[in-house]
C-alpha cells in the first residue's frame, strides 16, 4: 500500500510537469499555426461540448477549465503508469529513464489516437497538424523523464 501511495505521489509530480510542459508546447504550436493559443486546450473539452470546442479561441470556464482539467488528469494517468513501471524496476540511470519515457509517450500517442473512440482523443487533431501533435508527445516524453529523474532524486534524499 505504501509503495502505491508513493507511486501516486510520484505520478502527481511527473504528471504535473507533463501537463504544464505540453500545455505550453500546444499553445506555442497553435500560435505558429495562426490559431489561438488556448484552442488546443479548449479542443480537449470536446468530450463534453463536441467538435465546436476546437473553434473557441479565448479562455473560458466551460472549455478552457474543462479542457485543461481533462488534460491534467490524463497527464497524471499516464505518469502513474510510467512511475509504476519505474517502481517495478531497479533504479536506472537518466538515459534509461528517458528511453522509458519515450516508450511511454509513444504508447500514450498510439492509445490516444489509435485505440480510443474519437470522443475520447485529446482533440488536438482538430486544431493542429500531425507534426505538432507528434512534437507535443515528444514534449510529454521529456516531461515524464524529468519527473522520473526528480522523483528518483527525491527518493534518494529520503
Amino acid at each position: 500500500m505504501k509503495s502505491l501511495i508513493q507511486t501516486g505521489l510520484s505520478a502527481a509530480v511527473s504528471g504535473t510537469i507533463v501537463s504544464f510542459a505540453t500545455t505550453a508546447a500546444l499553445a506555442l504550436l497553435a500560435r505558429q499555426e495562426g490559431k489561438g493559443a488556448l484552442q488546443p486546450t479548449n479542443a480537449t473539452s470536446h468530450w463534453l461540448y463536441g467538435e465546436q470546442a476546437a473553434s473557441v479561441r479565448r479562455g473560458d470556464v466551460a472549455h478552457t477549465l474543462v479542457g485543461y482539467g481533462t488534460h491534467h488528469a490524463s497527464s497524471i494517468f499516464w505518469a502513474f503508469l510510467f512511475e509504476l513501471w519505474l517502481a517495478s524496476r531497479p533504479p536506472r540511470p537518466s538515459l534509461l529513464i528517458f528511453r522509458d519515457a519515450l516508450a511511454a509517450a509513444a504508447i500514450a500517442a498510439a492509445t490516444d489516437y489509435g485505440f480510443v473512440p474519437k470522443r475520447l482523443t485529446p482533440g488536438w487533431e482538430t486544431v493542429l497538424p500531425k507534426r505538432s501533435i507528434a512534437a507535443t508527445f515528444a514534449v510529454m516524453a521529456v516531461g515524464l523523464a524529468m519527473g522520473g529523474m526528480i522523483n528518483k532524486e527525491l527518493r534518494r534524499q529520503h
